[in-house]
């Protein structure tokens, strides 16, 4: 069976790195373990920032030129035609204009992973946007979403039995750690794993360096925390770390690291921390328990489907840097016995949970069952 994959937000060979492409290609590779023939049917990026209507009105004249030419390619041969289309990220700034007109033109299912919909956005700049994603998601055959959070969103628009519950999921053998040292108590091994950029990623360092800031107001120092990631705001995420006059000797700022760099960081530590402001749930979580850390963050989004409170790692109130800082230092001290348990727990369930396979079963299964279902509505 052959899937037409577009991702708008960001194509899954975009040479930056970041979540949605990291998701992207584990969702290609979970449709391809499932014996499905995967087609980058376009790359297009359809987002706008800041509401901007001339380039919304701009992107959907391209997305229906672009709908177009992919249709004649169809029907020549140039491209393989698509027994379905799957579209990955779709909300108000990043529309499909390209796959409802294809899938409809076609007569093929048309499905999507990781919605969100927002009914405040149904007036105002980003309006145009609004109502294609609404048109979309009200004629989706299926879609997927990653985080629970959302799905109560889309339940007033979407048919129930379309709308199903895909567990994040990530090469989980590749971030396995065998075996770990013992922990040195006069110096816990602090990671974390972030893009640095303005908005939510900035604010989770501000919360982060403000945690950071009380352990040394209170004469915590057995502590080193690892950074892996880089980015435009690296400066501002530096001063932010200066100005709660966190030591040097404290941190490590690693910056942009391949896969094998950033096995390495979570393999040499103890506890990741992030405080995951309006995070959809967090791949670096779930990378970092299958690499057999516990995880300190914010409970939002999809997160606790990633992290099991108490049991994987702690969740606390998004967005309080006092909360956050107060169970980092219980991390340090009285529960620092917890790290080793709570991180064999993550990789348990990591293993168990959030594999391609587990995703490739789920999405195999329900993809076919569509695709005949409509090739017998059409007979």
């Amino acid at each position: 069976m052959k899937v037409a994959f577009y991702a708008p937000l960001k194509p899954a060979d975009h040479p930056v790195p970041s979540g949605d492409r990291l998701m992207a290609r584990m969702l290609i590779a979970a449709l391809e373990a499932s014996d499905m023939q995967v087609d980058i049917a376009s790359r297009l990026r359809s987002r706008v920032a800041d509401g901007n209507i001339l380039k919304q009105a701009r992107l959907a004249e391209l997305g229906s030129k672009l709908a177009a030419r992919l249709l004649r390619f169809y029907q020549i041969g140039v491209r393989p035609r698509p027994d379905i289309w799957f579209t990955y990220h779709l909300y108000y700034k990043a529309p499909d204009w390209i796959g409802p007109i294809v899938a409809n033109t076609l007569g093929i299912p048309y499905v999507v992973a990781e919605a969100s919909f927002a009914p405040k956005r149904a007036h105002g700049p980003w309006q145009q946007s609004h109502q294609a994603v609404e048109i979309a998601l009200r004629h989706a055959d299926a879609i997927f979403s990653l985080n629970r959070s959302d799905m109560e969103c889309l339940r007033p628009i979407c048919d129930a039995n379309a709308l199903h519950y895909l567990a994040p999921f990530t090469e989980i053998d590749h971030w396995q750690v065998p075996d770990r040292a013992d922990i040195d108590r006069a110096c816990v091994k602090l990671v974390t794993t972030a893009m640095m950029r303005g908005g939510d990623k900035l604010k989770s360092f501000e919360i982060l360096a403000h945690a950071l800031g009380r352990l040394k107001q209170s004469n915590i120092e057995n502590w080193h925390l690892t950074i892996v990631g880089d980015g435009p705001a690296r400066g501002a995420v530096e001063a932010l770390f200066a100005a709660r006059g966190i030591p040097e000797r404290n941190l490590c700022f690693a910056g942009l690291c391949n896969g094998a760099q950033t096995r390495y960081h979570l393999a040499s530590a103890d506890l990741f921390v992030w405080p995951a402001m309006n995070e959809a749930y967090g791949m670096a979580l779930l990378e970092a328990q299958a690499a057999g850390l516990p995880v300190l963050a914010g409970n939002t989004g999809g997160v606790p489907g990633v992290v099991s409170d108490q049991k994987t790692g702690w969740l606390v109130p998004v967005g309080d840097a006092e909360v956050f800082g107060a169970q980092l230092t219980k991390c340090l001290t009285d529960q620092i016995n917890m790290l080793r348990p709570y991180g064999r727990d993550a990789a348990t369930k990591a293993k168990q949970d959030h594999t391609i396979a587990s995703a490739s079963n789920v999405l195999g299964t329900e993809l076919r069952n569509i695709i005949v279902n409509a090739k017998a509505g059409r007979a």
